[in-house]
């Protein structure tokens, strides 16, 4: 029988209030294993606004630099307050990136070479699952690594 050893854990973290128990698992796992640490966020593309466009008369919509900028700003300054609690990692290291989530992850999973990927789920189920799917089941299937999803259940 073959021990696995997870040597390089990648937790993908958001703003939701479910990360937090990812999180946890997380600490348990990095502390058990004496591991190093990857965070991942993942920023969606800025949209264009339509400030001041008026489609009729031909003038596209504008994507704000400075919208994407706080973003990034904003994600990065989440991303260094949640690698403050990992003090029992061997490294942290942090990944902001922009684009899709689930690619981004398993982007970042792949380039870091993983070993486990940790995530949440928020649990969505009937119509808000079908409509909006679940990048946790997609991040699942395609992943090259095991994954570890923490259920939804935030209470």
């Amino acid at each position: 029988m073959s021990t696995h050893r997870f040597n390089r854990i990648l937790l993908a973290v958001d703003d939701t209030p479910c990360t937090a128990k990812a999180i946890d698992y997380a600490k348990d796992l990095v502390r058990e294993f004496r591991s190093s640490l990857a965070l991942v966020t993942v920023v969606p593309p800025t949209s264009p606004a339509n400030y001041g466009a008026d489609p009729l008369l031909g003038q596209q919509p504008i994507v704000v630099p400075e919208v994407s900028e706080i973003q990034q700003e904003s994600a990065q300054r989440f991303l260094e307050s949640i690698a403050a609690d990992f003090e029992g990692a061997q490294e942290v290291f942090l990944f902001n990136e922009v684009g899709n989530v689930r690619d981004e992850i398993l982007n970042t999973a792949t380039e870091w070479t993983a070993d486990l990927i940790v995530m949440g789920s928020n649990g969505r189920t009937g119509f808000e699952h079908f409509i909006s799917g679940s990048v946790s089941e997609s991040v699942i299937r395609k992943a090259s690594c095991p994954v570890l999803v923490i259920p939804g259940k935030c209470d």
